[in-house]
Protein backbone atom coordinates (compact mmCIF):
# COMPACT_ATOMS: atom_id res chain seq x y z
CA UNK A 1 0.00 0.00 0.00
CA UNK A 2 1.38 3.49 -1.13
CA UNK A 3 2.02 5.97 1.50
CA UNK A 4 -0.66 8.34 -0.17
CA UNK A 5 -2.91 5.60 -0.10
CA UNK A 6 -2.13 5.49 3.68
CA UNK A 7 -2.16 9.18 4.34
CA UNK A 8 -5.73 9.40 2.41
CA UNK A 9 -7.12 6.86 4.98
CA UNK A 10 -5.84 8.34 8.23
CA UNK A 11 -7.30 11.83 6.66
CA UNK A 12 -10.56 9.98 6.24
CA UNK A 13 -10.45 8.74 9.48
CA UNK A 14 -9.46 12.07 11.13
CA UNK A 15 -12.49 13.54 9.45
CA UNK A 16 -15.34 10.35 10.29
CA UNK A 17 -13.81 11.07 13.83
CA UNK A 18 -14.48 15.05 13.87
CA UNK A 19 -17.74 14.22 12.27
CA UNK A 20 -18.90 12.07 14.82
CA UNK A 21 -17.41 14.26 17.98
CA UNK A 22 -19.39 17.37 16.49
CA UNK A 23 -22.97 15.00 16.15
CA UNK A 24 -22.68 13.69 19.52
CA UNK A 25 -22.15 17.73 20.33
CA UNK A 26 -24.44 18.78 18.49
CA UNK A 27 -26.90 15.77 19.84
CA UNK A 28 -25.90 16.90 24.19
CA UNK A 29 -26.70 20.25 23.44
CA UNK A 30 -30.28 19.56 21.73
CA UNK A 31 -30.73 17.61 24.31
CA UNK A 32 -29.51 20.28 27.00
CA UNK A 33 -31.85 22.42 25.24
CA UNK A 34 -35.09 20.33 25.01
CA UNK A 35 -34.71 19.41 28.70
CA UNK A 36 -34.34 23.76 29.02
CA UNK A 37 -37.12 24.16 27.12
CA UNK A 38 -39.19 21.13 29.43
CA UNK A 39 -37.98 22.87 32.86
CA UNK A 40 -39.15 26.51 31.33
CA UNK A 41 -42.41 25.21 30.02
CA UNK A 42 -43.31 23.33 33.55
CA UNK A 43 -42.56 26.57 35.88
CA UNK A 44 -44.82 28.61 33.87
CA UNK A 45 -47.57 26.04 33.59
CA UNK A 46 -47.10 26.24 37.70
CA UNK A 47 -46.71 30.03 37.92
CA UNK A 48 -49.82 30.79 36.13
CA UNK A 49 -51.65 28.50 37.39
CA UNK A 50 -50.48 28.29 41.11
CA UNK A 51 -50.42 24.79 41.60
CA UNK A 52 -48.15 22.97 43.96
CA UNK A 53 -46.39 21.00 41.68
CA UNK A 54 -42.66 20.40 41.47
CA UNK A 55 -40.04 20.60 38.45
CA UNK A 56 -39.34 17.37 37.76
CA UNK A 57 -36.01 16.81 35.52
CA UNK A 58 -34.85 13.12 34.33
CA UNK A 59 -31.29 13.26 33.35
CA UNK A 60 -27.99 12.46 34.06
CA UNK A 61 -26.36 15.78 33.47
CA UNK A 62 -25.49 16.60 37.30
CA UNK A 63 -26.06 20.55 36.29
CA UNK A 64 -29.80 20.08 35.09
CA UNK A 65 -29.94 17.93 38.20
CA UNK A 66 -28.74 20.70 40.63
CA UNK A 67 -31.02 23.73 38.86
CA UNK A 68 -33.98 21.35 38.95
CA UNK A 69 -33.47 20.90 42.69
CA UNK A 70 -32.80 24.87 43.07
CA UNK A 71 -35.81 25.71 41.40
CA UNK A 72 -38.25 23.20 43.23
CA UNK A 73 -36.38 24.98 46.60
CA UNK A 74 -37.57 28.27 45.37
CA UNK A 75 -41.35 27.10 44.84
CA UNK A 76 -41.57 25.02 48.23
CA UNK A 77 -40.76 28.45 49.51
CA UNK A 78 -43.02 30.09 47.59
CA UNK A 79 -45.54 27.19 48.56
CA UNK A 80 -44.60 28.59 52.51
CA UNK A 81 -44.85 32.16 51.19
CA UNK A 82 -48.36 32.04 49.85
CA UNK A 83 -49.48 29.60 52.78
CA UNK A 84 -48.76 32.08 55.44
CA UNK A 85 -50.11 35.20 53.70
CA UNK A 86 -53.62 33.38 53.40
CA UNK A 87 -53.12 32.47 56.92
CA UNK A 88 -52.56 35.82 57.89
CA UNK A 89 -55.70 37.37 55.36
CA UNK A 90 -57.83 35.06 57.12
CA UNK A 91 -57.01 35.82 60.23
CA UNK A 92 -57.04 39.57 59.25
CA UNK A 93 -60.57 39.15 58.16
CA UNK A 94 -61.71 37.24 60.92
CA UNK A 95 -60.71 40.13 63.42
CA UNK A 96 -62.68 42.99 61.57
CA UNK A 97 -65.49 40.61 61.54
CA UNK A 98 -65.19 40.76 65.39
CA UNK A 99 -64.28 44.42 65.43
CA UNK A 100 -66.95 45.39 63.28
CA UNK A 101 -69.36 42.71 65.77
CA UNK A 102 -67.89 44.64 68.52
CA UNK A 103 -68.97 48.15 67.39
CA UNK A 104 -72.37 47.29 66.86
CA UNK A 105 -73.18 46.41 70.12
CA UNK A 106 -72.48 50.16 71.62
CA UNK A 107 -73.88 51.94 68.27
CA UNK A 108 -77.09 50.05 69.11
CA UNK A 109 -77.41 51.26 72.56
CA UNK A 110 -76.62 54.86 71.30
CA UNK A 111 -79.29 54.28 68.72
CA UNK A 112 -81.74 53.30 71.54
CA UNK A 113 -81.42 56.42 73.73
CA UNK A 114 -81.14 58.38 70.54
CA UNK A 115 -84.75 57.12 69.42
CA UNK A 116 -85.91 57.63 73.38
CA UNK A 117 -84.60 61.18 72.93
CA UNK A 118 -86.32 61.87 70.07
CA UNK A 119 -90.10 60.70 71.40
CA UNK A 120 -89.81 63.77 73.98
CA UNK A 121 -88.39 66.27 71.18
CA UNK A 122 -89.46 64.90 67.75
CA UNK A 123 -88.99 68.27 66.26
CA UNK A 124 -85.42 68.70 67.30
CA UNK A 125 -83.29 68.99 64.17
CA UNK A 126 -79.80 68.56 66.16
CA UNK A 127 -81.27 64.91 67.32
CA UNK A 128 -82.55 64.62 63.78
CA UNK A 129 -79.46 64.88 62.28
CA UNK A 130 -77.28 63.07 65.25
CA UNK A 131 -79.60 59.65 64.40
CA UNK A 132 -79.49 60.14 60.80
CA UNK A 133 -75.81 59.71 61.12
CA UNK A 134 -75.59 57.42 63.49
CA UNK A 135 -78.09 55.22 61.15
CA UNK A 136 -75.35 55.51 58.86
CA UNK A 137 -72.71 54.49 60.62
CA UNK A 138 -74.67 51.37 61.77
CA UNK A 139 -75.26 50.75 58.34
CA UNK A 140 -71.42 51.02 57.37
CA UNK A 141 -70.45 48.90 60.30
CA UNK A 142 -73.37 46.32 59.15
CA UNK A 143 -71.81 46.20 55.89
CA UNK A 144 -68.33 45.86 56.78
CA UNK A 145 -69.39 43.00 58.93
CA UNK A 146 -70.93 40.96 55.90
CA UNK A 147 -68.22 41.70 53.86
CA UNK A 148 -65.87 40.43 56.42
CA UNK A 149 -67.87 37.33 57.37
CA UNK A 150 -67.84 36.80 53.03
CA UNK A 151 -64.14 37.03 52.70
CA UNK A 152 -63.53 34.90 55.67
CA UNK A 153 -65.52 32.00 54.56
CA UNK A 154 -67.82 32.08 57.48
CA UNK A 155 -71.14 33.05 55.91
CA UNK A 156 -73.01 29.77 55.66
CA UNK A 157 -74.21 29.87 51.36
CA UNK A 158 -76.60 26.69 51.10
CA UNK A 159 -77.06 25.58 48.13
CA UNK A 160 -80.77 24.92 46.71
CA UNK A 161 -82.90 24.98 43.58
CA UNK A 162 -84.52 28.62 44.01
CA UNK A 163 -87.31 29.72 41.77
CA UNK A 164 -85.39 32.55 40.16
CA UNK A 165 -89.28 34.31 38.22
CA UNK A 166 -90.74 34.34 42.03
CA UNK A 167 -87.64 36.14 43.42
CA UNK A 168 -87.47 38.52 41.01
CA UNK A 169 -90.53 39.38 41.39
CA UNK A 170 -90.62 39.96 45.38
CA UNK A 171 -87.95 42.16 44.81
CA UNK A 172 -89.28 44.42 42.59
CA UNK A 173 -92.39 44.38 45.06
CA UNK A 174 -90.42 45.25 48.04
CA UNK A 175 -89.35 48.76 46.17
CA UNK A 176 -92.58 48.81 44.47
CA UNK A 177 -93.20 52.46 47.27
CA UNK A 178 -90.02 54.44 46.77
CA UNK A 179 -90.29 53.83 42.87
CA UNK A 180 -93.44 54.98 42.59
CA UNK A 181 -92.59 57.97 45.45
CA UNK A 182 -89.59 59.01 42.85
CA UNK A 183 -91.72 58.43 39.78
CA UNK A 184 -89.55 56.03 38.44
CA UNK A 185 -90.53 53.78 35.05
CA UNK A 186 -90.12 50.34 35.77
CA UNK A 187 -89.78 47.74 32.93
CA UNK A 188 -89.87 44.00 34.12
CA UNK A 189 -89.47 41.05 31.63
CA UNK A 190 -90.10 38.00 33.19
CA UNK A 191 -90.60 34.80 31.57
CA UNK A 192 -94.03 32.68 32.47
CA UNK A 193 -92.12 29.81 32.23
CA UNK A 194 -90.40 29.11 35.82
CA UNK A 195 -86.41 29.06 36.04
CA UNK A 196 -85.06 27.74 38.71
CA UNK A 197 -81.27 28.60 39.51
CA UNK A 198 -78.29 27.13 42.03
CA UNK A 199 -78.53 29.26 44.82
CA UNK A 200 -79.23 30.81 48.20
CA UNK A 201 -82.34 32.67 48.73
CA UNK A 202 -80.89 35.24 51.49
CA UNK A 203 -77.74 35.40 49.12
CA UNK A 204 -80.07 36.06 46.29
CA UNK A 205 -82.23 38.74 47.41
CA UNK A 206 -78.98 40.47 48.99
CA UNK A 207 -77.39 40.68 45.49
CA UNK A 208 -81.04 41.87 44.17
CA UNK A 209 -81.44 44.14 47.19
CA UNK A 210 -78.16 46.02 46.80
CA UNK A 211 -78.27 46.24 42.62
CA UNK A 212 -81.94 47.89 42.85
CA UNK A 213 -80.87 49.99 45.34
CA UNK A 214 -77.48 51.16 43.49
CA UNK A 215 -80.34 52.34 41.01
CA UNK A 216 -82.31 54.08 42.74
CA UNK A 217 -79.94 56.08 44.54
CA UNK A 218 -77.32 56.79 41.84
CA UNK A 219 -79.25 56.35 38.33
CA UNK A 220 -81.86 58.12 39.98
CA UNK A 221 -81.46 60.96 37.09
CA UNK A 222 -82.76 58.72 34.42
CA UNK A 223 -85.97 57.67 36.76
CA UNK A 224 -85.68 54.00 35.04
CA UNK A 225 -85.72 50.56 36.23
CA UNK A 226 -85.26 47.44 34.12
CA UNK A 227 -85.29 44.09 35.07
CA UNK A 228 -85.26 41.53 32.89
CA UNK A 229 -84.15 37.65 33.45
CA UNK A 230 -83.50 35.29 30.66
CA UNK A 231 -81.53 31.95 30.21
CA UNK A 232 -79.62 30.18 27.83
CA UNK A 233 -78.47 26.21 27.95
CA UNK A 234 -76.25 26.11 31.15
CA UNK A 235 -76.95 29.58 32.80
CA UNK A 236 -79.51 31.86 33.70
CA UNK A 237 -78.87 35.86 33.85
CA UNK A 238 -80.78 38.92 35.51
CA UNK A 239 -80.06 42.35 34.05
CA UNK A 240 -80.71 45.34 36.55
CA UNK A 241 -80.88 48.59 33.94
CA UNK A 242 -81.40 52.03 34.90
CA UNK A 243 -80.70 55.30 32.53
CA UNK A 244 -78.74 57.37 34.87
CA UNK A 245 -75.36 59.58 34.74
CA UNK A 246 -73.85 55.90 34.37
CA UNK A 247 -70.19 55.02 34.94
CA UNK A 248 -67.41 55.98 32.61
CA UNK A 249 -65.55 53.75 30.87
CA UNK A 250 -62.52 54.25 32.66
CA UNK A 251 -63.99 53.21 36.22
CA UNK A 252 -65.90 50.55 35.04
CA UNK A 253 -63.47 47.81 35.91
CA UNK A 254 -63.06 49.06 39.68
CA UNK A 255 -67.02 49.22 40.78
CA UNK A 256 -66.78 46.02 42.39
CA UNK A 257 -63.66 47.34 44.49
CA UNK A 258 -64.11 47.41 48.39
CA UNK A 259 -64.15 51.30 49.01
CA UNK A 260 -64.44 52.10 45.56
CA UNK A 261 -65.85 55.73 45.20
CA UNK A 262 -65.48 58.00 41.68
CA UNK A 263 -65.42 61.59 42.48
CA UNK A 264 -65.03 64.70 39.92
CA UNK A 265 -64.95 68.40 40.65
CA UNK A 266 -68.90 68.82 39.34
CA UNK A 267 -70.47 65.69 41.12
CA UNK A 268 -70.12 62.28 42.77
CA UNK A 269 -70.83 59.17 40.54
CA UNK A 270 -70.57 56.64 42.74
CA UNK A 271 -71.64 57.39 46.92
CA UNK A 272 -71.91 55.58 49.63
CA UNK A 273 -69.36 53.25 51.35
CA UNK A 274 -68.69 51.03 48.44
CA UNK A 275 -69.34 48.11 49.74
CA UNK A 276 -72.79 46.99 48.35
CA UNK A 277 -71.37 46.33 45.12
CA UNK A 278 -68.50 44.68 46.35
CA UNK A 279 -70.70 42.00 48.13
CA UNK A 280 -73.26 41.05 45.73
CA UNK A 281 -70.18 40.25 43.47
CA UNK A 282 -68.41 38.16 46.34
CA UNK A 283 -72.13 36.92 47.22
CA UNK A 284 -72.39 35.66 43.16
CA UNK A 285 -68.97 34.16 43.09
CA UNK A 286 -69.89 32.21 45.94
CA UNK A 287 -73.03 30.79 44.63
CA UNK A 288 -70.98 29.95 41.48
CA UNK A 289 -71.88 32.52 39.04
CA UNK A 290 -70.76 36.59 38.62
CA UNK A 291 -71.54 39.93 38.27
CA UNK A 292 -70.36 42.15 34.88
CA UNK A 293 -71.03 45.96 33.95
CA UNK A 294 -72.31 47.59 31.00
CA UNK A 295 -72.41 50.99 30.68
CA UNK A 296 -72.65 53.86 28.41
CA UNK A 297 -72.97 57.57 30.13
CA UNK A 298 -76.47 58.78 30.13
CA UNK A 299 -78.14 56.69 27.99
CA UNK A 300 -78.01 52.81 30.10
CA UNK A 301 -76.18 50.86 32.97
CA UNK A 302 -76.97 47.51 33.25
CA UNK A 303 -75.33 45.07 35.89
CA UNK A 304 -76.01 41.48 34.91
CA UNK A 305 -75.69 38.73 37.50
CA UNK A 306 -74.72 35.42 36.34
CA UNK A 307 -76.21 32.37 37.81
CA UNK A 308 -76.24 28.43 37.03
CA UNK A 309 -79.19 26.85 35.77
CA UNK A 310 -80.72 23.94 37.66
CA UNK A 311 -82.74 21.65 35.00
CA UNK A 312 -86.41 21.16 35.64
Amino acid sequence: MSDKTIIFFLVLIIIMLLLIILYQRFVFTRGIQTKLKQISEKLEEILETGSDEKVMVFTDNKVLMELGGQINRLLIDRQKIKADFKREEISSKKMLANISHDIKTPLTVILGYLEILRLGNADNEMLKKVESKAKQVMDLINQFFTLAKLEAGDTNINLCKININELCRENVLSFYDILLQKDFTVDISIPETTIFVQGDKDALQRILFNLISNVIRYGNDGKYLGIFLYEDKANVFIDVTDKGKGIKKEFASNVFDRLYTMEDSRNREIQGNGLGLTIAKNLAVQLGGDIFLDSIPNIKTTFTVKLKKISY
